[in-house]
């Protein structure tokens, strides 16, 4: 593996590598093999999680980090990323850690560089999103063991969704039964899914229940929002009504708190997977760095 764009390019025995570092990493049990290495973190987009993540594992790692402000960078003058990156490489830059709102511009712009520095996509548009795939994953594999033959529900925003693109490319290698349950104007036909409109429907025998964000910057017309709320919000009396009392309650985050679902599920008890999401994926983007930057 020598860069990660995306989780189709994945075999299955690359991705439970990836995992199987990251848990001993969590565990104490695996030492850094790209200690001095130089990571340059380049986010065109906002981002909490994936960024500080990102730089927390590098860190952990004793990899050198570089916060790329892009705002004050030559790519504000025009510079395309190809030549940014190739002159990072020459200074020293050994790796990259891109978010982009443009889909597919890391697989272009890789093929475009002239230099061996390792790619890795932090989420471009909504194509792909892999780390975050990746960790949750992980955090399915803690709780439920295997995720074959197990009913994923993945609700929401998924049109504009990287991360169900990615969880479907990966789930679909591990032989999950995967639902997407949205409105009309939320449909992704490009993957072959269960679809359905009802929430009832998805939640129904779900054992894992992943919630998307309203990605309100991607949308080009307003939604009807209290209906949106109404019949895909996540409440506790539709836990209660329609799934089993044991169903991971998941979401990539950000929460459009008492959206996609209500602050009592979120500070409640379900509330605390979506919490160690964001603390598994510390881990497995220690792995993921330590395999492309280290010494093989």
């Amino acid at each position: 593996m020598k860069n990660l764009i995306d989780i189709k390019s994945l075999s299955k025995e690359q991705i439970l590598e990836i995992l199987e570092l990251a848990e001993k990493f969590e565990n104490g049990t695996a030492v850094s093999s790209c200690q001095g290495s130089h990571v340059a973190l380049i986010f065109c987009e906002n981002s909490t999680r994936t960024s500080i993540s990102f730089e927390m594992a590098a860190n952990k790692l004793g990899i050198h980090v570089y916060n790329f402000d892009t705002n004050k960078s030559s790519l504000s003058k025009g510079e395309s990323l190809k030549d940014t990156i190739e002159n990072l490489y020459e200074i020293g830059i050994q790796g990259v850690v891109i978010r982009h709102s443009e889909s597919g511009i890391l697989d272009k712009t890789k093929k475009e560089v002239n230099c061996q520095i390792a790619f890795i996509n932090a989420g471009d548009g909504n194509n792909a999103h892999p780390t975050q795939a990746l960790l949750d994953f992980y955090t399915m594999r803690k709780h439920l063991g295997s995720v074959e033959g197990k009913k994923i529900a993945i609700i929401g925003d998924i049109r504009h969704s990287r991360v169900a693109h990615s969880n479907v490319d990966l789930l679909n290698k591990f032989g999950a039964k995967i639902y997407f349950c949205a409105p009309k104007y939320f449909e992704d036909a490009t993957q072959e899914v269960i679809f359905t409109k009802s929430l009832e429907e998805a939640l129904k025998d779900a054992d894992v229940a992943m919630f998307l964000r309203i990605q309100n910057e991607r949308l080009e017309d307003r939604i009807p929002l209290f209906d949106y709320i109404h019949d895909y919000g996540l409440t506790t009396k539709k836990l209660q009504q329609f799934a089993k009392k044991d169903v991971l309650i998941m979401h990539p985050g950000p929460v459009n708190r008492d959206v996609e679902m209500s602050s009592e599920i979120l500070d409640g008890e379900y509330g605390k997977v979506i919490l160690e999401q964001a603390h598994n994926g510390v881990f497995v983007r220690m792995a993921v760095l330590d395999l492309l930057l280290g010494k093989q």
